[in-house]
């Protein structure tokens, strides 16, 4: 079963003590679907705009906060097995991404980790700007894991 909203913002927002400090919010936390943002303020590089690294925050964790919204947490748990980046623009202002799993998609993995163990996963990702514009793009393999 997955767990009470609250508590995946919490996890989410301030579990990991490097997105705490970035300031990264969780604005949508449904089952199959999490839409994030990142802020500029705190975030800048050594030209204004964001730095990479987060970027590559913010394209990293909607893997565990589309686990924790839509998987049985007390069954299962995710790891990251590889996440590849690509930059297309400046992010000068703050930046979101939304990850969404369809319902039947979160029932056959954990049927497929149930029965092996182990089950893969995609999820590509586009992280935008306020006016839509795509700054980056992300594609991730995330692993559902079955408890022991």
């Amino acid at each position: 079963m997955p767990l009470p909203t609250e508590l995946v913002r919490r996890l989410t927002e301030e579990q990991i003590a490097f997105v705490k400090r970035s300031g990264l919010k969780a604005e949508v936390l449904e089952p199959g679907h999490v839409r994030l943002c990142m802020p500029l303020a705190g975030n800048e590089n050594h030209i204004g705009s964001m730095y990479a690294g987060a970027l590559f925050t913010l394209a990293e964790i909607p893997g565990g906060a589309l686990f924790l919204t839509s998987f049985d947490a007390e069954h299962y748990y995710p790891i990251v097995k590889s996440l590849n980046l690509r930059f297309l623009r400046p992010a000068i202002g703050d930046i979101r991404v939304e990850a969404r799993m369809s319902s039947t998609d979160i029932e056959r993995l954990q049927a497929l980790a149930s029965e092996h163990g182990k089950a893969d996963y995609p999820l590509h990702l586009q992280l935008t700007a306020a006016d839509g514009s795509v700054v980056a793009e992300s594609e991730a393999i995330y692993q559902l894991r079955r408890r022991a």
